[in-house]
């Protein structure tokens, strides 16, 4: 019995206890990617080490277009050291509701799932840094605050093991005519 309950002890451990999409079902304000980032908003985000310790912060400027059941984002990444990123998301609206998505600097196709106010985004990346690169995995939580906000806490995880945290701060821009 001991062996039983260490065992569960170390695949929890391994692999988390991470929350389920459908936990958020009934969460307001209803997230809707498409609509949020349709336009212009911006972000600011930090990255913490495995110690929780603040590395790197940013700021990102995002323009959305919305063809069809295709979201193009375009995010403009400035870090506090100089260096300046360019991603260019295309993500998918599926019929069955998840969404699927690529990126210029991302590994294969991400994957999503939105619920009440949560959309959860997962994909692999190649993370350089001064010395190597390692490939990451990443669990994005994006949460609709309100109209305007939205919250996102991503765990970026090397064979199961939480080794960095980013957390993002969204503002929706209004454009003249919203």
């Amino acid at each position: 019995m001991m062996w039983k309950a260490l065992c569960l002890g170390l695949c929890l451990l391994v692999s988390g206890c991470g929350a389920s999409i459908d936990e958020y079902q009934s969460a307001t304000p209803k997230i809707d990617i498409f609509q949020y980032f349709n336009g212009q908003s911006r972000a600011w985000g930090m990255v913490q080490d495995f110690s929780g310790k603040q590395i790197r912060r940013f700021e990102v400027t995002i323009r959305g277009e919305v063809l069809g059941e295709t979201l193009t984002l375009h995010e403009q990444f400035v870090y506090d050291d100089g260096e300046k990123q360019t991603r260019v998301w295309q993500i998918r609206r599926q019929q069955d509701g998840s969404y699927v998505g690529t990126a210029n600097d991302i590994i294969g196709t991400a994957t999503g799932h939105a619920a009440g106010n949560a959309f959860n985004w997962r994909y692999q990346m190649e993370v350089k840094t001064d010395s190597s690169s390692y490939r990451l995995n990443f669990d994005d939580w994006i949460y609709q605050q309100d109209a305007q906000h939205l919250l996102n806490v991503t765990s970026l995880k090397k064979f199961g093991i939480e080794v960095a945290r980013v957390t993002i701060f969204f503002n929706k821009e209004h454009d003249g005519g919203q």
